[in-house]
């Protein structure tokens, strides 16, 4: 389902605004849906856990091969061996142990939940242009005063090109301000961030790049012939 068309504004280097940008309606103004979101972001955070932690067993840990005393006739409790978990120095009982976490995802619901998380955005107007930048040497202090100039307050997601790397150079030092290409696009970055701020090359590639991910292939669309029951040349 699509919304209203969804626009942006458009900078210069300098943040002087320049003009409106109309944004890609199926990328930008379609209406989230926040289960497929809330699955796609909790999939990206259990991918990046470790899945390291260890504990041993009573069989691993060193030691206990012998039984500590006799079973009976000493007045103690029985016991088997001093690796035991309820002794100090024992193994650990149902304790962490390595795994991965790694949940399998459809790209069709990334590509979804990622554009919901764009549309959520654009419609609260968090999505600003930058035409280029045209920033000769990399300085902090230039990007810092970009984002003041143009309203961003609070955390923001900086899309860039590969190529722009005087731009990508300044922006890095600045706290709050993730770094991102049009490739490494993700839900998750797009939620955590209050503002998204495009290069206009970058929100092409963007564009380009989402236009068919995870789309459904059409009634329409003729489907390669089947050579079955037909014999191998």
């Amino acid at each position: 389902m699509t919304m209203t068309e969804p626009i942006a504004p458009r900078y210069d280097s300098s943040g002087v605004q320049q003009g409106k940008v109309s944004l890609d309606a199926d990328l930008f103004g379609v209406t989230p849906n926040r289960e497929v979101m809330h699955q796609v972001v909790v999939a990206h955070l259990a991918a990046r856990r470790s899945g390291t932690a260890h504990t041993k067993t009573r069989a691993e840990v060193r030691g206990g091969g012998r039984k500590p005393w006799r079973q009976k006739g000493t007045g103690r409790a029985r016991h088997g061996s001093i690796r035991s978990p309820i002794w100090v120095g024992g193994g650990v009982a149902h304790g962490p142990r390595d795994r991965n976490f790694v949940q399998r995802t459809p790209k069709k619901m990334k590509a979804l939940a990622l554009r919901g998380a764009l549309s959520a955005r654009a419609s609260e107007g968090a999505v600003k242009i930058i035409e280029q930048f045209d920033w000769e040497v990399p300085r902090t202090k230039t990007a810092a005063s970009l984002l003041e100039q143009i309203g961003v307050k609070g955390k923001a997601l900086v899309i860039t090109e590969r190529t722009e790397e005087v731009a990508a150079r300044s922006f890095r030092n600045l706290p709050q301000v993730i770094l991102g290409h049009p490739r490494s696009l993700n839900t998750y970055d797009v939620l955590w961030a209050s503002t998204i701020i495009f290069s206009a090359s970058a929100l092409e590639t963007t564009s380009d790049r989402e236009s068919t991910a995870g789309r459904p292939v059409q009634d329409d669309q003729e489907m390669p012939a089947t050579t079955e029951g037909q014999d191998s040349p």
